[in-house]
């Protein structure tokens, strides 16, 4: 599985994170975010929403982020990392269109406003923050809740529910996530996602800086 990716992106890490989880082998075929080669007209013929992540298998060619994870645990058949389970699975599967949908819109309003904007020079607007905190914490309960039950989102063990959920906050703290109001969202980022090897290999530095084994 070949996958266009720029590791530092939301969704990219989030694949990468994933793919480790999985223990799914893939190359990695570099689409530089910031230079804008997704938008490039070779890239375009592989996704035309000049969006990465992207992946090829053969002739078969997917551009969703979580939808390749569900893709390549599948094809693994790595059932501990999206189980088959038809409760389980959907209830995966509900946490997935909940993170496209809702939770990684909210998170990157303050990677955008916190991490993108200084790193451009551009200066951070209070007032969009402000704008999406109530939100934000909304979301965040709804989250702190789940995990008040269990320590990781969908099983005892984490899965492809919890890589898609933590990739929107992979860089909290520059983000100034808020979320000491959130204990649990809190011990399950610190202590159960940021301690797997899965996630540790695939760390963004701040500033977006990319430890040597991130591909």
């Amino acid at each position: 599985m070949e996958l266009y990716m720029d590791p530092i992106t939301v969704n990219c890490r989030k694949v990468l994170a994933g793919m480790k989880l999985i223990g799914a082998p893939y190359s990695v075929t570099k689409v530089d975010y910031f230079q804008g080669e997704q938008k490039s007209d070779a890239y375009l013929k592989i996704n035309p929403n000049a969006k990465i992540p992207a992946m090829k298998d053969g002739d078969f060619v997917i551009w969703e982020s979580n939808a390749i994870l569900q893709y390549a645990a599948d094809k693994l058949g790595s059932a501990k990392a999206y189980p088959t389970d038809l409760r389980t699975r959907a209830d995966i599967n509900q946490w997935l269109f909940w993170e496209s949908n809702a939770w990684f819109p909210s998170c990157y309003c303050y990677l955008v406003e916190n991490c993108v904007k200084p790193l451009l020079g551009d200066v951070t607007d209070q007032s969009v923050l402000d704008g999406e905190a109530p939100n934000f914490h909304k979301l965040a309960s709804i989250l702190d809740a789940r995990l008040a039950k269990s320590r990781f989102i969908s099983a005892d063990h984490p899965t492809i529910a919890d890589v898609v959920i933590a990739a929107p906050m992979h860089l909290h703290a520059w983000q100034q996530l808020p979320l000491d109001d959130h204990k649990n969202l809190k011990r399950w980022m610190l202590e159960d996602i940021e301690t797997q090897s899965w996630w540790i290999e695939t760390h963004v530095e701040e500033g977006f800086v990319l430890p040597a084994n991130a591909a």
